[in-house]
């Protein structure tokens, strides 16, 4: 069954829902306003604003969702909203809703992004990449990441929660750090310090370390006061980001053998281009022993598509048949 236009597309985070209409097959998509999680009791309500100025009502959608999606009942992970498919569908007057895993559309942009049309800006060696996997991981209000697999002509989209996973020092620096990073439910994990949040936290325990006063409380800020050199210890949070950020990069590389290349998506990553060009995040990803060989040939980016994920969302709706991916539906 495919998507009947019009097809709802939305992006929905712990911070903020987006939210776009695809009129016709081949038609530009059409961006509706966005709405903040946190000023809408749900995503029903959410939906019904963002198409106030919708020349016409949505006949289907496909909705991503920051959390995991194993049923057509979804409770956020960074947000109060629970997101269910049947309802949405029954409000809305839908016969299609499918939720699927945030990142799932970010890994499917992959098969649209051109380093040409300045979608793409290169971080370290200029290499070509190869048709195998590609993966993208995101630091946002979370951390998200996803492979996208080439099978015959069709690609296997295959989100993660690999934000979740246990997360620690590897240089002597970061050891004398991390007791005085912030846990989360008891733990530090790459979540923990790799989003907008973590770089908070990064830059916390960098100042009490020091013996000051604790900063920053925003992740703005932070970036902010480093990349103008106002701060020295939010310009070496920044720097220690980056470094964290290669080698979690350089860790999924290695995980699914990405030489298509592993991509760096988020709005933190194209605010602070200059620090992961400096080095440190390049010099991190590469250091896989014994697999730096085959990291050194990976090339690395960051994805300056201002909406890579309304980007994959109607790359899915309309090229549904070429990609598989794990999803609810409620027809």
């Amino acid at each position: 069954m495919t998507f009947h236009h019009p097809v709802l597309i939305g992006d929905i985070g712990g911070t903020n829902a987006r939210f776009a209409l695809l009129p016709a097959p081949g038609a530009p998509m059409v961006v509706l306003p966005r709405v903040l999680t946190a000023d809408c009791p749900g995503p029903e309500a959410a939906i019904r604003d963002a198409l106030r100025e919708a020349d016409a009502p949505p006949r289907s959608a496909v909705l991503a969702v920051a959390a995991r999606v194993e049923g057509p009942v979804v409770r956020m992970t960074n947000a109060h909203w629970t997101i269910d498919a049947a309802g949405i569908a029954s409000t809305l007057g839908l016969d299609r809703v499918t939720l699927v895993n945030d990142y799932v559309p970010v890994a499917a942009a992959l098969s649209a992004l051109r380093p040409e049309a300045d979608d793409l800006v290169r971080i370290g060696p200029a290499l070509d990449a190869g048709s195998g996997p590609k993966v993208v991981l995101g630091p946002g209000t979370g951390l998200g990441a996803a492979a996208l697999l080439p099978v015959g002509d069709r690609f296997l989209v295959l989100p993660t929660e690999a934000g979740h996973v246990e997360f620690g020092p590897a240089e002597a620096d970061e050891a004398a750090l991390w007791d005085g990073i912030e846990r989360v439910c008891g733990r530090v994990t790459a979540e923990t310090v790799l989003s907008g949040p973590g770089l908070v936290r990064l830059h916390q325990a960098l100042v009490r370390t020091a013996g000051a006063s604790v900063g920053f409380d925003a992740p703005s800020d932070v970036c902010a006061a480093g990349l103008s050199g106002d701060d020295r210890h939010a310009a070496a949070a920044l720097d220690l980001f980056a470094r964290l950020l290669g080698r979690f990069a350089g860790d999924l590389g290695v995980i699914f053998g990405a030489t298509g290349g592993v991509y760096v998506a988020s709005g933190i990553a194209p605010r602070i281009l200059d620090v992961l060009r400096e080095g440190g995040f390049r010099a991190a990803f590469e250091r896989k022993a014994p697999q730096d060989a085959f990291v050194r040939a990976v090339p690395t980016w960051v994805v300056l598509h201002p909406d890579p994920a309304l980007l994959g969302l109607s790359v899915l709706a309309e090229h549904d048949e070429r990609f598989t991916y794990p999803c609810t539906t409620h027809r």
